[in-house]
């Protein structure tokens, strides 16, 4: 007598791999995605951090280029990388020295309902 194993047709497997495939390629294709727009996030945010530390010291060591709010905020428009952010760039005279603020968002887009959205971020630099 054959084991049942054995006598089982060869066809009864044929969608398993299909099934696997579709209960795990949504969670895979969604932690992809959101692994390439936290990327986004975090290099966006550390390029405006960089900047307005940039602006801080050009307004405390050469203030033949930044001289006022305009000026500041010209050099630090000049000088960001930054992709998909349009940033604003304040300038004030604060106790910790020559502070400036850069303030943008990032547009999130997705096909997924409620799974896209802006993400807003604020940075602060100040130079003595």
């Amino acid at each position: 007598m054959r084991p049942r194993a054995a006598r089982r047709p060869v066809g009864d497997r044929c969608g398993a791999s299909a099934v696997e495939f579709a209960l795990v390629a949504p969670a895979f294709l969604a932690l992809t995605i959101g692994s390439i727009y936290m990327a986004m996030l975090v290099f966006a945010y550390a390029n405006l951090q960089s900047t307005a530390q940039e602006a801080a010291r050009c307004a405390s060591v050469r203030t033949a280029v930044c001289f006022d709010q305009t000026s500041v905020a010209a050099f630090a428009n000049g000088r960001y990388r930054g992709l998909g952010v349009s940033p604003v760039f304040t300038y004030a005279i604060a106790p910790c020295g020559h502070r400036v603020t850069a303030s943008g968002s990032l547009t999130l887009i997705s096909g997924l309902p409620g799974a896209g959205g802006v993400s807003p971020f604020t940075v602060t630099a100040c130079h003595p």
